[in-house]
């Protein structure tokens, strides 16, 4: 790194996308979600727990360590690009994969593209107090060491169609950018890139159709922007429920199961112990890996489906038994009385104090945490965290053993009741008061947990002011439906909606006057104030209720945390 007389730094590094660049700096050296954490049209930063909250990146050299939380960057960052409100270069700390995916996307699909590079950790600290920055004639390298098969070389030539060499181009491209050396065979996918961030996500995926590409194993596909079957009667706008529609149309024209769940390891089909997948969603990427023990790595948006057109994946991070070791020990301190709240905002706290080593989490087990509290907290924090999976101790598959890190040299992180309090605080932005609406379902309920919402609201009538929304996929729903739970949260006044999830719910399902949601997702409670505009209480699901039934959220701390 060199700084010239002109107080601009020309930076050097690995690059990551070719290319050359000049600008002003936005520097922060906390991680950013550019999903839920920027805004695809504007450019600017929305996720209101970031330093650089009301900033805008378009035409400045953004300076980041890394990306964090929602695969769907990649999305975000590709529609910067192509409406001309993107950063004019990324610089980061090390290399990342979600918001690099995204660049790569609109340089082979799209002809636009910035450069990417990164710095190291002390190069990057120090571009700290810079005022501009130039990145000259910057090359990157696609690939070109990777062995490659006879199958390889055959889709990289055409023989599988268009579609498929444009996929393994990408494929080969993010696989030097993690290190690998070859491809692997993978049984499954989910495509995550199914969610509609703006034309530019559209038109790729049209353009992979429209190339006759077809997946080549059995391929699930994430919650989309609308419920497909009931967005007219819902009252959703024409210029997002057509396009959003249109885009899940074309990953099912692709062969894709139009399961529309970001919670697919629901589904009855779900991936083996070892079983070699790609998953993209993060909640769902951090569940394969951490409680059902299958190996993913946190795939970007589009990145999924380029996996799914050709069945090979890069050989690198969870796919290897090496890379799933734990890199952090946090230690839970003892509690009472605990309910369901105590997951999501353990999750979202641990996700914050780990934001890219994989936790090996301590003093929990006693709470026995089933499926339902391990999605909860799995959701939450892959929100605030980069890596890709979690350990509990005796609870998770690869930790039940009580010697299974026991060689490992962990630091530790000693968790206190003043850190829980603290996230408390941060999820509940809102003081405590009238509530307009309850918002459930972040990631998509389980069956059980409809049937606990239905125990709660038997017998009690819901607030006339105060809906009540309920976000799930369509076969927990049939379950829930034929188990009569349905039927009695329809008496209470709750409504269903599926398909869609509360990260792309807007309105009218969101009350235009409502200005307070409650909520028992700790990923919900961080992305809602940027998505929505709106603030966010955070409770349990009988705090949640409870606020549907009186208007309001008493404020009051659970047992556990008071």
């Amino acid at each position: 790194m060199m700084s010239s007389l002109d107080d601009t730094v020309d930076i050097t590094g690995r690059v990551l996308v070719s290319g050359s660049a000049e600008g002003e700096v936005l520097f922060t050296d906390t991680a950013l979600s550019f999903w839920g954490g920027a805004d695809a049209v504007t450019g600017e930063i929305i996720d209101r727990h970031h330093p650089l909250s009301g900033e805008r990146l378009t035409g400045r050299v953004l300076a980041l360590p890394t990306s964090r939380g929602s695969c769907t960057g990649s999305g975000v960052i590709l529609e910067l690009i192509l409406n001309g409100q993107g950063p004019a270069a990324i610089v980061l700390e090390h290399p990342e994969a979600i918001i690099t995916l995204g660049v790569i996307v609109a340089e082979e699909v799209f002809g636009q593209s910035i450069p990417v590079i990164a710095v190291g950790k002390e190069v990057f600290a120090g571009l700290r107090t810079a005022k501009r920055i130039r990145i000259s004639d910057a090359v990157a390298g696609i690939g070109s060491d990777i062995a490659l098969t006879d199958q390889d070389e055959a889709i990289l030539a055409g023989e599988r169609g268009e579609a498929a060499a444009v996929a393994i181009r990408i494929v080969l491209r993010m696989a030097a950018l993690e290190g690998a050396t070859e491809l692997i065979d993978i049984t499954r996918a989910h495509i995550d890139g199914c969610i509609y961030t703006g034309p530019g996500g559209l038109a790729f995926a049209e353009k992979l159709r429209d190339l006759g590409g077809r997946v080549v194993v059995p391929t699930t596909l994430n919650a989309i922007s609308v419920d497909h079957r009931r967005w007219h009667a819902q009252g959703v706008p024409e210029a997002l429920g057509r396009p959003a529609a249109d885009v899940a149309d074309a990953y099912v024209a692709m062969g894709a199961q139009p399961t529309f769940t970001c919670a697919p390891y629901l589904l009855d089909d779900r991936p083996a112990r070892d079983e070699q997948i790609v998953w993209a969603e993060s909640n769902a990427v951090v569940y394969a890996n951490s409680v059902l023990g299958a190996r993913t790595m946190k795939y970007p948006d589009y990145l999924d489906i380029a996996i799914a057109l050709t069945g090979r994946a890069p050989k690198a991070g969870c796919h290897l038994p090496e890379e799933r070791a734990p890199g952090v020990r946090v230690t839970v301190p003892p509690l009472d009385g605990v309910d369901d709240s105590l997951w999501p905002l353990l999750g979202y706290l641990i996700g914050t104090v780990s934001p890219d080593a994989i936790p090996l989490v301590e003093g929990v087990a006693q709470h026995l945490p089933d499926t339902d509290a391990l999605k909860a907290f799995g959701a939450a924090f892959a929100t605030t965290s980069a890596a890709p999976m979690f350990h509990i101790a005796e609870v998770t598959p690869e930790a039940q053993s009580p010697d299974a890190f026991a060689a490992l040299d962990l630091p530790t992180i000693a968790l206190t009741h003043d850190d829980l309090q603290r996230a408390w605080r941060e999820l509940n932005g809102a003081d405590a008061g009238p509530v307009q609406l309850v918002s459930l379902g972040n990631p998509h309920f389980s069956a059980t947990e409809l049937a606990a919402l239905a125990a709660l609201c038997r017998g009690r009538t819901r607030h006339a002011n105060v809906p009540l929304v309920v976000t799930c996929g369509r076969a927990e729903m049939a379950k829930a439906e034929a188990a009569g739970d349905v039927a009695l949260l329809t008496d209470f006044g709750v409504t269903l909606v599926n398909d869609t999830c509360w990260c792309m719910v807007t309105e009218p399902i969101i009350p235009v006057d409502a200005e307070v949601i409650m909520t028992n997702s700790g990923k919900y409670a961080h992305y809602g104030p940027g998505l929505t505009g709106r603030t966010l209480r955070f409770g349990s699901l009988a705090a949640c209720v409870e606020a549907a039934v009186t208007g309001e959220d008493r404020g009051n701390l659970p047992v556990w945390l008071g």
